[in-house]
């Protein structure tokens, strides 16, 4: 197999386009695109145009770099919209001579997926989770095995329909065409997490800007995922608040001073800040400590519940894995230990060839997870030549904005 995969992860702090290119089904980047983040809250578009405009830059630059012209995306999915549930659908084996086939499976998930949705919902992912052929459970694969009824168990996740017209709908503003959509802890998790942990029982946790994206595995597939409206801009936000200073100049501060173990920092520790009125203060590293430690301990909490509430707490003896921007704050794998009471490990993508120092980060896991997801389903495309005027589609997307 060889081509080009191109992930577009849209989020609430940052768009991340990312390239590989594929040769004999091994994933190499060589494209990568970033841009901060417009008309995107918690996940959601908010503003069309401006997150038209901050796409069509990111894009651009992994255009740039890669030197292909993309049409087709991975796109990630986040937000409250999102909603997941476990159901199960059986179906009498069609041929019992030959075994289960292909269209058993698909009659069976059809079966499963027979869930009342509301008009202005609809589903996004379709995992089987397990299959029983009669009496027999815990089947992984049941392709040619014989029997007289398959069931299988599946993880069903919807999104609202507003919300993904609204996502393709800035992808189409810049000529990209949307491939596929993919939850972003499910992006995540193909991109940090080992086979051995899906088998043994896992919870991914990637702490965004606008959401932390949650996904708990066990016996190799995904038995549960939610998201939570809480992410490293509510810490950013705290320390504007508590500090009277601009958002911006208290994510500086989050990210030169951020730490969330006040035993460990030197109270006599201080730095200096300039708040709204121009008036310039001393605040103690260990103040800031004590306002990140009391929100990130509520971040979680909130996972905690949210694990406890799917009934599966007892299935993680492979523990937490932490991605995303925010579980590279300092002091975050003690708080989740401490919180949660399990192994805890930060996590960037696994290995990696190309423009690999680009992306070394866990702030990377759900583009990278994008792209490694797009190569598992074979959604790779032959690119179109390569470019040789740099700045044409920010520049054509310029024009349809202000024509004449």
């Amino acid at each position: 197999m060889q081509g080009i995969v191109f992930s577009l992860e849209i989020g609430s702090t940052k768009i991340c386009a990312l390239v590989g290119e594929v040769r004999n089904g091994e994933l190499r980047i060589i494209g990568v695109g970033q841009a901060p983040s417009r008309g995107v809250s918690k996940g959601m578009i908010v503003d069309v145009m401006q997150a038209s405009v901050a796409i069509s830059q990111a894009v651009e630059q992994a255009e740039q770099t890669s030197g292909y012209d993309l049409s087709r995306a991975v796109l990630s999915v986040a937000g409250e919209h999102v909603h997941s549930l476990n159901n199960s659908g059986a179906v009498a084996i069609a041929n019992k001579n030959e075994g289960v086939t292909g269209e058993d499976i698909a009659r069976a998930l059809d079966t499963a997926q027979a869930i009342p949705l509301p008009h202005n919902r609809q589903i996004l992912h379709l995992l089987p989770r397990t299959y029983a052929i009669d009496d027999q459970a815990e089947v992984s694969s049941p392709l040619g095995m014989h029997g007289f009824r398959l069931e299988v168990e599946a993880h069903i996740v919807t999104a609202a329909m507003p919300a993904i017209q609204n996502l393709t709908k800035c992808i189409k503003m810049v000529d990209l065409e949307a491939e596929e959509l993919v939850l972003n802890s499910l992006a995540s998790g193909e991109a940090v997490l080992t086979q051995s942990e899906k088998e043994m029982g896992v919870l991914v946790a990637d702490m965004g800007g606008g959401t932390t994206d949650i996904a708990l595995y066990s016996g190799g597939a995904a038995w549960y995922t939610k998201t939570l409206p809480i992410g490293g801009a509510h810490i950013t936000n705290d320390i504007a608040i508590g500090l009277r200073v601009p958002f911006e100049i208290a994510e500086d501060i989050k990210l030169k001073y951020g730490d969330c173990r006040p035993a460990q920092i030197n109270p006599t520790a201080v730095f200096s800040v300039e708040q709204f009125n121009d008036e310039k203060i001393q605040v103690g590293r260990q103040d800031l400590a004590y306002v990140i430690e009391a929100r990130v301990e509520e971040m979680f909490n909130l996972i905690l519940d949210a694990v406890k509430e799917s009934g599966y707490d007892g299935l993680l003896p492979a523990g937490v894995v932490l991605t995303g921007g925010g579980a590279q704050l300092k002091g975050a794998v003690q708080v989740a230990n401490k919180v949660m009471g399990l192994p805890v490990r930060v996590a960037a993508p696994r290995n990696l060839e190309g423009l690999v120092d680009a992306i070394n980060s866990p702030a990377y896991a759900t583009s990278v997870g994008l792209l490694r997801w797009a190569l598992s389903e074979h959604n790779v495309y032959r690119p179109s030549e390569r470019r040789s005027e740099w700045g044409n589609r920010l520049t054509m997307f310029l024009r349809s904005l202000f024509p004449g």
